[in-house]
């Protein structure tokens, strides 16, 4: 059974034209039931001047992945949903290829969701 109210359509652009998530070429790859994936890639858009992959890049495929899990929990005609805060620990460096971001089921609070980036 699927925790989502609306169901991503792979190839719907138009609401991440001219934003940072167009920017830097994150994708939305796979939803599933109660999960979705994305990726970033680790290029010039994402580099730090160490040529790896900037700590900001990596928690901004954290919060959009966060923000697209919970837009697709709500009722869109009624409700919003932006990220409130973010904590991020950098543990592997990356050169090259693709970060990949999994977003699993939310636990609810009284009047916000939050839960873990990562299953």
């Amino acid at each position: 059974m699927t925790i989502w109210r609306v169901r991503h359509r792979r190839g719907d652009r138009a609401s991440r034209s001219r934003t940072l998530i167009e920017h830097i070429g994150i994708e939305i790859t796979e939803v599933g039931d109660d999960f979705l994936r994305g990726t970033m890639p680790c290029d010039e858009r994402t580099f730090q001047p160490a040529r790896i992959v900037h700590g900001g890049a990596s928690v901004v495929l954290a919060e959009t992945l966060a923000s697209v899990a919970a837009t697709f929990c709500v009722d869109r005609e009624r409700f919003m949903c932006v990220g409130q805060e973010i904590n991020a620990n950098h543990l592997v460096p990356m050169r090259h290829g693709l970060a990949t971001g999994t977003r699993g089921p939310f636990t609810s609070a009284r009047e916000a969701r939050s839960g873990d980036r990562d299953r």
